[in-house]
């Protein structure tokens, strides 16, 4: 069946094609019957309204982008929740694009969403993003941005995230508080700015309680998988002997590196303790269950929106936008795979 038009409601009212629209708007020079019967007839006829036309009267899409670096990923999937909870709440339609990681993709999904001409973007940076052109051409042509949980601190712009420091500093300090003196660090990507920022908090930790920062006892994870871990935990192994205690940027990473240290044959944390971050739910169902900084991702999710949405009104109403970051506070969850304090 074809689309009902206005054209066909006004034919079978006999009134002008203006007066439907009006009506169907309620508009106050309108009589209250003709509003009354242009909405019957709207109804009878199974009218909807045509959105790209509305779109274009009002100069919205109604649609917005969310760039992710990765969708199968608790942390990541908790935030495209919160955005599209609150969209749907709002009326806003989300595209959601994966990265997986890599700048060139990142590059493309921004483009392909100007292109879509969406209202705003919500962006979570990948590992390899150190140029921010194509961000900077997304505010030129007036598309606002949104950064979360991994961001650019150069680029002008509203951010959402957790004092990654500051989590990390706890975690650290945490092992040391139940003993441990030999502690190591698998971090992240080396531009990732969280990974970054675990690394300094790490650091910070060790320099408060007078324990030495050995650049041998960082291991670099290029990407946060289960193999990595385990890859990087034999590497250590072999290295260490004296390791007694794991910093690890992310929860796969940990568990990867756990599989490993039990099949040598070590207990945890009897011989090693471990933390890892983020609290997926795989940290709490494996044997030790893994101790853990647990992020608030649905409420960072559904902030990244309204902070996008409160943009996108002031900019309707050509009042002044104000960037502004935001700071979530961060948990840690401390389960069976450190020793007690």
């Amino acid at each position: 069946m074809s689309r009902t038009t206005l054209q066909q409601i006004a034919l079978s009212l006999d009134i002008s094609v203006t007066t439907v629209s009006k009506a169907l708007n309620s508009y106050p020079d309108v009589s209250k019957k003709t509003i009354e019967r242009v909405k019957e007839a709207a109804e009878r006829l199974n009218y909807k309204p045509n959105s790209f036309a509305v779109n274009l009267r009002t100069q919205q899409s109604k649609t917005i982008g969310l760039i992710i670096p990765e969708i199968v990923h608790q942390f990541f999937s908790n935030i495209v929740k919160g955005v599209t909870d609150e969209a749907e709440k709002n009326g806003y339609v989300v595209i959601v694009m994966q990265t997986n990681q890599k700048f060139n993709r990142e590059k493309e999904t921004v483009e392909f969403l100007i292109n879509k001409q969406v209202d705003g973007i919500l962006i979570a940076l990948s590992d390899e993003t150190v140029d921010y052109e194509h961000l900077l051409r997304s505010q030129n042509l007036d598309t606002p941005i949104v950064m979360f949980d991994k961001i650019a601190n150069t680029v002008a712009c509203s951010k959402v995230l957790i004092d990654d420091v500051k989590a990390a500093y706890e975690a650290t300090e945490h092992l040391i508080k139940t003993g441990c003196k030999e502690l190591v660090h698998f971090r992240g990507p080396l531009h990732s700015q969280n990974a970054i920022d675990r690394l300094e908090g790490y650091k910070i930790a060790l320099l408060d309680y007078d324990l030495p920062f050995k650049e041998e006892n960082v291991y670099l994870c290029e990407e946060m998988s289960f193999d990595m871990g385990r890859e990087q935990a034999r590497k250590m192994l072999d290295e260490n002997a004296k390791v007694d205690g794991m910093f690890i940027n992310t929860d796969l990473v940990a568990v990867g590196a756990m599989a490993e240290i039990k099949d040598r044959g070590l207990k945890i944390p009897e011989d090693i303790s471990v933390i890892g971050f983020s609290n997926w739910f795989l940290s709490s169902v494996i044997t030790p269950s893994l101790t853990t900084v647990a992020q608030p991702s649905f409420s960072m999710g559904k902030i990244s929106f309204n902070m996008l949405l409160s943009e996108l009104t002031n900019k309707r109403n050509n009042t002044k936008v104000t960037h502004e970051t935001i700071h979530l506070p961060t948990e840690l969850i401390v389960r069976d795979s450190t020793l007690p304090l």
